[in-house]
């Protein structure tokens, strides 16, 4: 079994997450993939309350814990939700 292919996080939802974050917190999804990529969480962290800022620390340093929480059907409801789908 391939271990670095457990650690990828699947492009589509990853793309849909930042679209939905870059919306709710009013940066730009390529500068909010930027900073993300660049090991920079500035834009995001700012716009988070303290608990939140954590958990989205712990998930960034767990990608197997992004996936889990992105495959849950709460996350795929509330995906929806703030991808404008009905």
């Amino acid at each position: 079994m391939n271990n670095s292919s457990n650690n990828r996080i699947d492009p589509d939802k990853l793309s849909g997450l930042l679209n939905a974050v870059s919306k709710k917190i009013g940066v730009p999804a390529d500068t909010l993939k930027s900073e993300l990529e660049a090991g920079k969480f500035d834009s995001a962290l700012s716009a988070m309350s303290g608990s939140d800022a954590a958990r989205f620390r712990q998930a960034v340093n767990n990608p197997q814990l992004v996936e889990k929480m992105m495959s849950t059907p709460q996350a795929k409801a509330l995906y929806k939700k703030l991808s404008g789908g009905k």
